[in-house]
């Protein structure tokens, strides 16, 4: 039996500042074409079916509309499940697809923190690309103790957020949030280069750019487990 893979998305259409927002196209649709051949892939959200693409992600990498077109991810993403229905025992990874969203939603939404506590704390694959990472902030180990503390870690940059003009979209600064709860953060060398970082179960990527390295990163920690 294939192992099974949990993506999470956003149920957040706007940002702070009312500007449209959602889950960020080539961060689901690069780990989806790496993994689906392998994995039984199931998707949900806070609220569940549907949850909002950011139109603008759909404008700037339109090379992966066809994600939004495949019959087969249409299914899916219509019947995502609700946060609240998951079970984590029924899968062997989780996966948090990026956009400012989770940075408003599943950062602090309780459920979802006890969800990802649950993967976290059974040793499965726990991983978070670009803003993907902030639904990761309120999660801990067995210790109590939050999941980033001393472990190596990625997320979208404070340079990066500046440079798309965003810091007051969204609640807190996701890098800064890492440090803060004791991360050891890393970065590319230069902004929107992909980088990957990998601590145990923990796996991240910086941006858009790192999407399908996740992936690949992902189908490592999978296959060798």
């Amino acid at each position: 039996m294939p192992k099974r893979i949990l993506f999470v998305f956003t149920s957040v259409n706007k940002t702070l500042k009312d500007a449209p927002t959602g889950w960020y196209l080539p961060e689901a649709s690069h780990p989806y074409y790496v993994l689906a051949p392998k994995y039984e892939i199931d998707f949900a959200a806070p609220k569940g079916p549907n949850p909002p693409v950011d139109p603008t992600s759909v404008e700037n990498f339109k090379d992966d509309v066809k994600f939004l077109e495949d019959a087969t991810v249409k299914d899916k993403l219509a019947n995502a499940k609700k946060l609240s229905e998951v079970n984590a025992a029924d899968y062997d990874a989780i996966f948090y697809v990026g956009g400012h969203g989770p940075v408003i939603d599943l950062a602090t939404d309780p459920v979802n923190i006890k969800l990802a506590s649950e993967f976290f704390r059974a040793g499965k694959v726990t991983a978070a690309v670009c803003h993907g990472p902030a639904a990761l902030v309120g999660v801990t180990d067995a210790n109590g103790e939050s999941i980033f503390k001393n472990r190596n870690a990625t997320s979208f940059s404070d340079l990066e957020e500046a440079q798309v003009g965003k810091e007051r979209d969204i609640p807190f600064l996701v890098e800064s949030k890492i440090k803060e709860l004791g991360g050891r953060y890393e970065k590319a060398r230069e902004p929107w280069q992909p980088h990957v970082v990998k601590d145990g179960i923990l796996i991240t990527g910086q941006n858009p750019a790192s999407a399908k390295g996740i992936a690949e990163a992902i189908d490592h920690a999978l296959s060798s487990a």
